[in-house]
């Protein structure tokens, strides 16, 4: 588990995304690539404001051919039906034998509102209270079917407990839910919710609904600001904040090799000092995320400092060059941190809820007794 210090396990993640890519074959390359290196899990991003292929169906393809990484793929909240949502993702979760999670995110722009011709563009701060009831709602469909509804009773035909089934009757701002899911209680009973808390309304969606918050931020104590913030909130929404990973996103730059980070892009010895008195230094700022620049060595150095002063859980990283990076990455950076004792060699579990030290979560409705 990761103590209130921040000082816990290291967590790292990578995204694998590829837009203009649709072999199936390079994906599982780059997720088995992230696999060697123990990594939680990869992200694949997906938006409907450009072509590309969709997130989720492409890791659903990957996962039967990995064994222990976590796959995240991006899913958009608005526009979609909460319903066929959730059942997809538990679907992921299920052929991933429990590796699955979903990064939510929000469909602000008219021309996408357009694609699907239901509604106009929305505010981002009420998109993001909808992606909230998404969040809700996908945990009480998969809380549906409590463990064991399945009994598959050949001798008297019972596929199904009916006891064990249950209505949400959810009603939210957009849509209304009544449920059951169509799909058994996923794995782990609720797929990892991951959600970027960097702006505005998405900060409390993620205070209250995710188990990992990504934060674009350049230095140290603007993450451990932002950590305590999230942590703050997620305690008023009566939840354990040591039950949320909090994990800086970087993109990271590796073609100069082993050479030192470039001033301003990285954390030289210097500019880690600086960083650690709340000086200048650290990733440089870019529209996307911060970004670092250099190679390796200095990348876990940077990853180092940033875990070890109780800034941050882990880091999300992002190469500019998918292939070259997540190598070096892997064979680099990872390895350095694994050699000082900073990064597990090996996964400590097979689910993706292992893999961050957290806990199955407890259905409310066998909790509860709820409505059937």
């Amino acid at each position: 588990m990761t103590s209130s210090t921040g000082r816990g396990l290291l967590h790292l993640a990578a995204a694998v995304d590829q837009p203009t890519v649709f072999d199936a074959g390079s994906y599982v390359e780059l997720v088995r690539l992230a696999e060697r290196g123990v990594l939680d899990f990869v992200t694949l991003g997906d938006t409907f404001a450009r072509p590309g292929p969709d997130a989720l169906a492409v890791l659903s393809r990957v996962a039967p051919a990995t064994r222990r990484i976590g796959l995240v793929p991006t899913v958009t909240t608005t526009h979609t039906e909460p319903f066929h949502v959730q059942a997809a993702v538990a679907t992921l979760d299920w052929v991933s034998r429990g590796r699955a999670g979903w990064h939510l995110d929000v469909s602000t722009t008219e021309g996408e509102a357009r694609l699907f011709g239901r509604r106009h563009a929305a505010p981002a701060d009420s998109l993001w209270q909808e992606a909230g009831e998404v969040a809700d709602v996908a945990a009480r469909l998969w809380d549906s079917w409590e463990d064991g509804a399945e009994i598959r009773d050949v001798a008297t035909g019972r596929f199904v407990d009916r006891d064990k089934l249950h209505h949400t009757d959810f009603e939210g701002t957009a849509f209304s839910v009544k449920g059951p899911s169509v799909v058994p209680r996923p794995p782990q009973g609720h797929p990892v919710r991951v959600v970027d808390a960097t702006e505005g309304q998405a900060r409390r969606t993620a205070a209250r609904y995710a188990d990992v918050a990504l934060v674009r931020v350049g230095s140290p104590a603007q993450a451990a600001a932002v950590r305590t913030e999230l942590r703050d909130a997620a305690a008023e929404f009566g939840r354990d904040p040591d039950a949320l990973r909090i994990l800086a996103s970087l993109v990271v730059d590796l073609g100069g090799g082993e050479h030192a980070a470039e001033p301003g892009w990285g954390s030289s010895l210097f500019e880690r000092r600086r960083e650690l008195g709340g000086g200048g230094g650290g990733p440089r700022g870019t529209a996307q995320a911060p970004r670092y620049r250099g190679g390796p060595v200095d990348l876990a150095d940077l990853i180092a400092v940033w875990h070890q002063a109780g800034a941050v859980d882990g880091f999300h990283l992002t190469p500019v060059e998918p292939r070259r990076d997540l190598e070096r990455l892997v064979n680099g950076t990872v390895a350095l941190l694994q050699h000082r004792g900073l990064f597990r060699t090996f996964y400590p579990g097979s689910t993706l809820r292992e893999h961050l030290g957290l806990a199955r979560p407890v259905n409310q409705y066998a909790v509860t007794g709820g409505t059937s």
